[in-house]
């Protein structure tokens, strides 16, 4: 069989990796893929909203059975439902369950209707409401846009001066265009935060392992959020007491909310996690596999891939058991354009030299343009790498991303706890 995956990440160079290990695959197509994944996947100059385009092509494509969809802009779209209703198996969430990601307003009603653990918060689309309203707060506070940012549009205020300027910068000056129209406003949780992506056939929720993200964009996690410069496993806080507080208080409870809102919620549930004093908080939820966990984990599931898309899509993941995976530490560091995440310049000269044959290289913001690799986006390329100590994993993971370069070059230098 032919599998499509649609998007352009390091999340499908590490997926179309994987599916290719598998005798039922013969040709993976990624739209639209990237520079890196040459030999591996037939890429597909369409863009992943181009609904009409995509169902042209799956049915211009018949041994192509089935369709991974991950952009969250696809999700929300509502591309799984419109496959869906053509006939095509697609693994992906519904336009309704892609909310859990896009609409912070949509969560935090959920949460409150259902009594599932998160920050306090309030939504604003005035902007001179919005200031009254952070005069009367507590500091450190975070500012979150309403709209879509791929993954940008979280700004961390330490004072009452720092957000007044952020909200200016967000819903005045629209640094994040239509996106800061409308804000959320939430405090600033205490505590150690981990990524858990979960999988759900729509009535039971299977886990994965836990993992450490880095989000910020330098070191000592400052500056501006990102989708991701790094991540990290295991996730040494994330004892079995604390997995199984989350499991019962929020995977769980999520899942049923959603059955209880009319919403058929099948593919990745995941959730962005703060550890406190007082038990977990749930601060964000994921519809699809993140870009930078998604590279460590991969590799790690030893269930086939294929398998669990399968059984997700026929709501029936009981039928494949438990979902095996190894319990190896992992290490990936991203290396991005510099300026990243506002902005920044593309079509720069990409080199990458000997890399380790147990170190895995992503492409993400990578074209090949006239036969060289160059630039395209913010998030370029990152390395991973597993082994059975975190020491060994780190000084590996930054052995080889030093022999990467491109004008701009910039990659955090404390990812997984490694002293600069």
């Amino acid at each position: 069989m032919d599998i499509l995956l649609i998007g352009s990440r390091g999340r499908e160079h590490a997926l179309a990796l994987e599916l290719k290990k598998d005798p039922r695959v013969d040709n993976i197509f990624c739209i639209p893929g990237n520079g890196g994944l040459a030999g591996i996947a037939t890429c597909i100059n369409k863009s992943v909203t181009d609904f009409d385009g995509i169902l042209e092509f799956l049915d211009d494509n018949p041994n192509i059975r089935l369709t991974v969809v991950s952009p969250d802009e696809s999700l929300l779209g509502g591309l799984v439902d419109i496959l869906n209703e053509k006939g095509h198996r697609a693994f992906g969430c519904c336009s309704k369950g892609a909310l859990m990601e896009c609409s912070k307003e949509f969560c935090h009603n959920l949460c409150e209707k259902y009594g599932i653990p998160s920050s306090k918060h309030k939504m604003f689309d005035d902007y001179l409401k919005a200031k009254k309203y952070i005069k009367t707060q507590k500091y450190p506070l975070v500012i979150k846009t309403e709209g879509r940012t791929a993954g940008k549009g979280i700004i961390f205020a330490r004072n009452q001066m720092e957000a007044e300027n952020n909200l200016y910068d967000v819903m005045i000056a629209e640094l994040f265009g239509d996106a800061g129209k409308k804000v959320d406003i939430e405090e600033f949780v205490q505590g150690d935060k981990v990524i858990v992506l979960t999988l759900t056939d729509g009535k039971s929720i299977y886990p994965l392992r836990a993992v450490n993200n880095y989000k910020r964009v330098y070191e000592g996690d400052v500056g501006m959020s990102t989708a991701g410069m790094g991540a990290s496993m295991p996730a040494v806080l994330y004892t079995p007491e604390v997995e199984r507080e989350a499991y019962e208080k929020i995977f769980v409870p999520t899942l049923e909310a959603l059955k209880q809102e009319g919403i058929d919620y099948k593919g990745v549930l995941g959730f962005s996690l703060i550890l406190t004093e007082n038990g977990i908080k749930a601060v964000d939820f994921i519809c699809r596999f993140c870009d930078v966990e998604s590279q460590i984990l991969f590799s790690q599931i030893q269930t086939p891939l294929l398998d669990i898309f399968e059984a997700v899509i026929d709501g029936d993941l009981g039928r494949i058991g438990k979902i095996e995976m190894s319990d190896k530490c992992g290490v990936c560091v991203v290396a991005t354009s510099g300026g990243y995440p506002l902005e920044y310049s593309k079509f720069n000269k990409l080199t990458i030299g000997s890399i380790d044959e147990d170190v895995s290289v992503y492409h993400a913001g990578t074209k090949l343009i006239d036969g060289e690799l160059k630039t395209s986006g913010g998030r370029v390329i990152s390395v991973a790498c597993w082994g059975d100590n975190m020491e060994d994993c780190v000084k590996k993971a930054y052995k080889n991303i030093e022999k990467i370069s491109f004008e701009g070059m910039h990659y955090r230098k404390d990812i997984a706890g490694r002293n600069n």
